[in-house]
């Protein structure tokens, strides 16, 4: 079950998608150790990276792991000369990958005509693939996330395809694509009949489908019923680095492990809380590991007592309490379920 990104061959083919504000090394090390071939760091503007300075406090964006090896740096931007210098930075900063993103649906990103603003636009965005191509070593794999389109015109379904086909022209070795369009944002189902669409379109061309993964399960339902050649899960890896250990189970033949117990829920969520005070220093490591906890909880039989909790955690002395409190017996644990997250963004978008 290899997947093939360029050059570059992975030996499975799900792979953690990069998630703004979560994927940044502590995730992604305990999503590779948890059997995810491959991570994609937190998408980061290109002016932001032309700019960065090598102060300690911004030191984390751009760090890597020796382990985690391979490793994409995911790219958003609006100017196509901006965009290539910013991913000269990410392969100076030693990314394996580069991923464009004209996928992410944010209001703030349209508004300044990034992400998923460019689907609108397709001579910009492919202005952009070819200047981020020419700067990206021609070895090292240049890919492209998308959405469906920015809605369902037709208008914005040729585009789409303007888009893709010209991507892979310009030497795009694979391309993500969504289910969902970009006003859809992620309410309503996504439509996996649109990547087999695509899949078929492409051919030999490798395609990644996204959207609704939340279970192992779910990761091979896509493959099968769409055709696509791997997968990128994202909002399903948070907090759930074990989908990538049950999804190999699977593909071995064997029955879909046990969801983790308490104890090996803390056994982890006390390695990646190790992670986030290496990486942003102890004065800060709560603030950024706060958003991990309410994750994990929703794994926890006591959910939402849980949640309550890690949504208020301040200081070490509030994650003891927490760990003693709720992870003290072993109990069964729960499957990520879907249902949590999309209610949480009904609920967001009002």
């Amino acid at each position: 079950m290899a997947l093939r990104l360029g050059n570059l061959e992975l030996d499975f083919p799900l792979v953690q998608a990069a998630l703004s504000g979560y994927s940044d090394m502590s995730m992604r090390v305990i999503a590779r150790r948890m059997g995810a071939p491959y991570t994609i760091c937190e998408v980061m503007l290109d002016k932001f990276l032309v700019e960065l300075n090598d102060r300690k406090k911004n030191r984390h964006f751009l760090s890597i792991a020796e382990e985690e090896h391979p490793v994409g740096g995911q790219l958003m931007g609006a100017e196509p000369e901006q965009f290539a210098a910013g991913a000269a930075r990410l392969v100076e900063a030693g990314f394996d990958v580069i991923d464009i993103n004209f996928g992410c649906p944010v209001k703030k990103v349209l508004g300044r005509c990034r992400g998923g603003f460019h689907l609108s636009q397709p001579e910009v965005a492919l202005d952009i693939v070819r200047r981020t191509r020419d700067v990206v070593p021609s070895e090292m794999p240049l890919t492209v996330k998308m959405r469906r389109g920015i809605d369902d015109t037709q208008e914005s379904r040729d585009k789409f395809f303007e888009i893709l086909d010209g991507a892979f022209e310009s030497g795009v070795d694979a391309i993500t694509v969504h289910g969902r369009t970009v006003q859809q944002r992620y309410i309503g189902p996504s439509r996996w009949e649109f990547l087999t669409e695509v899949k078929r379109h492409v051919g030999q061309r490798t395609i990644l489908g996204s959207g609704d993964l939340f279970s192992a399960q779910d990761c091979f339902d896509m493959m099968n019923e769409t055709g696509v050649d791997g997968v990128t899960v994202a909002r399903g890896a948070i907090g759930n680095p074990w989908i990538f250990q049950q999804a190999r189970a699977l593909a071995a033949g064997q029955v879909l492990p046990p969801p983790p117990t308490t104890f090996e829920q803390l056994e982890i969520i006390q390695e990646h809380l190790r992670l986030v005070i290496e990486l942003y220093g102890e004065d800060r490591a709560m603030t950024n590991f706060r958003k991990f906890g309410v994750k994990y909880s929703f794994l926890h039989p006591q959910v939402e007592e849980l949640r309550a909790k890690f949504v208020r955690i301040r200081e070490m002395a509030d994650w003891e309490a927490i760990r003693d409190e709720f992870y003290a017996v072993d109990q069964p644990g729960h499957y990520l379920s879907g249902e949590i997250h999309n209610k949480q963004v009904n609920c967001s978008a009002g």
